[in-house]
């Protein structure tokens, strides 16, 4: 199977290809850089494998939560490539992929993942490493403060972001519930690829008209008094 990912979703930028159970990406932290960057990331992938778009079996997206501008970058560069090349799409959750690459890399199996989503608030969401390896959602992701998060019963590590911003807010809501975190993870093409290649075997790729965005709030900009 041939498959590319992108990420944009936070100031980091990558592209990915996956080939037959082997992964190659690109990866930068450029904040405000991803218009740049991204295409020459995936021209780069797709000239060294010798590879059209019409020769790839799918695409895959980071479709957030996220940086607004930075879902929709990536949203619309794999509609693009999809709409010309008639590929189906796989939309991978941003909190999913961070999830995925701290498996990918660790012996612990929960983890309690959270990016800062800013006014006050972070993306959350719970995932736990499934009997093949992969990260699976528990419960329901969510845009929430730090202090309201759903407490899971079951004891994990912490990764993304919120952890440097709300360390002590999410300590205190775990308790002994926490292991240990990471704030210094950032979400990567590489885990975009390894979801969307599940995704395809398990028939979850859509056409290009249906790969949307995923931004959790219901309000992307609220006005000054509404925040």
């Amino acid at each position: 199977m041939k498959l590319l990912a992108v990420e944009t979703a936070t100031h980091a930028c990558s592209a990915a290809l996956f080939i037959d159970g082997q992964i190659q990406q690109r990866f930068e932290i450029v904040p405000q850089q991803h218009t740049r960057l991204i295409l020459p990331m995936i021209d780069s992938l797709m000239n060294e494998a010798g590879l059209k778009p019409q020769q790839l079996d799918g695409l895959a997206f980071s479709r957030g939560p996220g940086s607004f501008t930075g879902v929709r970058i990536a949203t619309g560069i794999i509609q693009g490539i999809a709409f010309g090349a008639d590929l189906p799409v796989v939309p991978v959750s941003t909190l999913a992929a961070l999830a995925q690459d701290f498996f990918n890399r660790n012996a612990e199996t929960v983890a309690f993942t959270g990016m800062d989503a800013r006014m006050g608030e972070i993306f959350w969401g719970v995932y736990e490493k499934n009997a093949d390896g992969f990260a699976q959602l528990i419960g329901a992701e969510a845009v929430t403060p730090a202090t309201e998060i759903i407490v899971p019963q079951m004891t994990g590590v912490g990764i993304g972001s919120a952890w440097e911003v709300y360390s002590a807010e999410l300590s205190h809501a775990l308790g002994d519930k926490l292991q240990r975190y990471e704030s210094e993870l950032l979400p990567q093409a590489a885990a975009i690829a390894q979801l969307g290649v599940l995704g395809l075997q398990n028939q979850q790729g859509v056409a290009a008209e249906y790969a949307m965005p995923v931004y959790l709030r219901d309000k992307v900009a609220k006005k000054e008094s509404e925040r």
